[in-house]
């Protein structure tokens, strides 16, 4: 390998690289500014080039450096969506990330007519991988046993392939896949580009590099050991609640001066920020479309405290230095550890302690692990504050108002006018501060039980789970008794699996339950028929949310859900119906959050 070695790290990556420098296709370019990704990450600005230049890279990184984009946005820009062939084969080490590889070259291929990339892994049905690559696709992401088996079948062909990655090759080593990686390279043309990417470079790994890879670049990413005084690290594990209900739970119960809150895009800066200032926060946005005055203006608001938080991506906030900043929320788990430690670097300023607190997806977890060896910090988990507790914040700080209304302000005129009314009408004065404390806290009531969701223990969530599930199954052995009056305020949606995909009532209403944020219990009827299912949802769920539905997972299969337009009577009907139509429905949804799913080796 005769190319000199690139290192890059957050430190030293080249400021002010935008994407659209880095000479990636024009509707690839508008779907990364569609997301709303500001500037590439260092891999990224490093990879993107020679990949497009259709050089082999070599490239060393940790999980969560952004590699997914380093190596799936330059080979989407080649990519020939006319061609309904295999172009590029991404070979990744589990189930899970196979998947998840899948779902970014789908989101970066948006604009893209007539792109489809299928992820192949043990433990799913080998037919619908059959019809998928029967139908045709331009991206394969496997792992390499369920890949291997589609070339020994011939299900799978890769004469006019273009390009392969190894995502995480040092793990597919490790869980004994390498040889497997070496057969299926042997299988792939020798006209083809390579990019390999692993945390570390043993020797097995080197020596796969210089058998298959052609003078290739070499890319590292060097990760820091850090640590982080002064701070307390604190994650809170994705699931229940809503992160953006989790979020004004621990605003309220936390003794803050100021907050920074981390986003990944400058379009989550905006409307989380919105979100905020509607339910009482002095909140605004901070991103890289703000100018330069604008941006000024807002730090010193937060130096002021005229502003107490300040919702920002790691562009935007870069040499943000307020004392009074308690708080650093990473609402969207940073790309890489450095941007972690630079992230919680905002706050424990002057000498000060601060409080870091990071929201973590189950699929994030890795990620987690990461952070914590990269700090040489054990984050400890945090339990969301009870109704019970926010409850009590609220009416502490009731009871302060009043205090501090008492000792500071002039109230012998409000004292005539209560003498007056309970003169008038012979209420008791106790009654009548009760009344006026009651139209005082209307606008922030003191007990709200219905908006806040208590963040079960996990047992206890699997073990409503399992109620549920058994629930569900016993009204679905009801289903030939008349069927109940119809909610007006539901409708009916059709999935595509049914009995013949072994799906049973829980797996549906745990799909639903965790993508669509819908509480179990407005989860209505159920019926599952051979090959698709109905179910009862609340009416008004919006377009994005339907079409993200769609994609969303049972028994591996996607459920493809859509609105049931069948008739009524006499059962449901299968066979082709419309294609769902976007309703002009503004109905509040919670976002939809990417499930966990476990490892699984082929």
């Amino acid at each position: 390998m005769s190319n000199e070695e690139t290192t890059a790290s957050n430190e030293n990556a080249e400021v002010g690289v935008r994407f659209a420098d880095l000479g990636l296709s024009p509707l690839v370019l508008k779907a990364v500014e569609k997301i709303g990704y500001e500037t590439p990450s260092p891999i990224q600005a490093e990879s993107i080039p020679h990949l497009l230049a259709g050089k082999d890279i070599l490239g060393t990184a940790q999980t969560g450096t952004g590699k997914t984009a380093a190596f799936a946005l330059p080979l989407l820009s080649t990519i020939n969506v006319k061609a309904s062939i295999p172009q590029v084969l991404v070979l990744a080490p589990t189930r899970e990330l196979a998947i998840q590889v899948a779902e970014a070259f789908q989101s970066y291929a948006s604009q893209l007519k007539n792109f489809h990339v299928l992820p192949i892994y043990g433990g799913s049905d080998y037919g619908g991988q059959i019809r998928a690559l029967k139908r045709g696709v331009q991206v394969v992401v496997g792992t390499p046993g369920r890949v291997m088996d589609h070339l020994k079948k011939g299900t799978l062909k890769l004469n006019d392939l273009k390009a392969v990655v190894l995502d995480e090759a040092d793990e597919m080593l490790r869980m004994g896949f390498i040889d497997d990686v070496t057969w299926i390279l042997d299988q792939t043309p020798e006209q083809r580009q390579v990019a390999l990417f692993s945390a570390t470079m043993p020797r097995e790994i080197r020596k796969v590099a210089d058998t298959y890879l052609t003078n290739p670049e070499i890319v590292k990413i060097e990760t820091k050991s850090q640590t982080v005084d002064k701070i307390e690290q604190l994650y809170w594990l994705v699931r229940g609640a809503n992160k953006l209900d989790a979020l004004t739970r621990i605003l309220e119960v936390e003794e803050f001066d100021a907050i920074i809150i981390f986003v990944r895009t400058k379009n989550a800066t905006a409307e989380l920020a919105e979100k905020l200032e509607a339910r009482g926060y002095s909140a605004a946005a901070l991103n890289g479309d703000m100018s330069q005055s604008l941006r000024e203006r807002a730090i010193e608001r937060l130096k002021n405290g005229k502003l107490d938080i300040i919702v920002a991506t790691d562009v935007a906030a870069r040499g943000i230095d307020v004392k009074r900043v308690s708080h650093v929320i990473n609402y969207d788990i940073p790309y890489d550890t450095e941007a972690y430690v630079h992230r919680i670097g905002r706050t424990g300023r002057a000498g000060r302690s601060g409080k870091a607190i990071l929201f973590v997806a189950p699929r994030e977890q890795r990620m987690l692990q990461s952070i914590e060896r990269a700090t040489k910090s054990d984050i400890k988990r945090l339990e969301l504050p009870s109704k019970a507790q926010v409850a009590d914040k609220r009416i502490t700080q009731f009871k302060a108002k009043i205090s501090g209304a008492i000792e500071n302000q002039d109230l012998d005129f409000f004292r005539e006018q209560v003498v007056a009314f309970a003169e008038e009408t012979a209420a008791e004065p106790l009654d009548i501060a009760a009344a006026l404390a009651y139209m005082a806290q209307m606008d922030n009531p003191l007990l709200q039980p219905k908006d806040i969701i208590e963040d079960k223990p996990m047992r206890e969530e699997r073990r409503d789970r399992n109620d549920r599930s058994r629930n569900d199954r016993e009204r679905g052995d009801r289903e030939r008794r008349p069927r109940r009056e119809r909610d007006e305020n539901m409708d009916t949606y059709r999935i595509e699996v049914g009995h013949n995909d072994h799906v049973k009532p829980g797996d549906i209403v745990g799909a639903i339950a965790n993508e669509a944020d819908i509480d179990s219990g407005n989860i209505g009827h159920i019926r599952i028929r051979d090959d698709f299912s109905l179910v009862d949802l609340p009416k008004g769920m919006p377009p994005k949310l339907m079409d993200h539905m769609q994609k969303v997972r049972v028994r591996n299969k996607p459920m493809q859900l859509k609105l049931d337009t069948g008739p009524r009577g006499g059962g449901e009907r299968g066979g082709d119906r419309k294609p769902y139509k976007s309703r002009d429905n503004n109905a509040p949804h919670r976002s939809a959050r990417k499930p966990h799913r476990g490892q699984a080796r082929d």
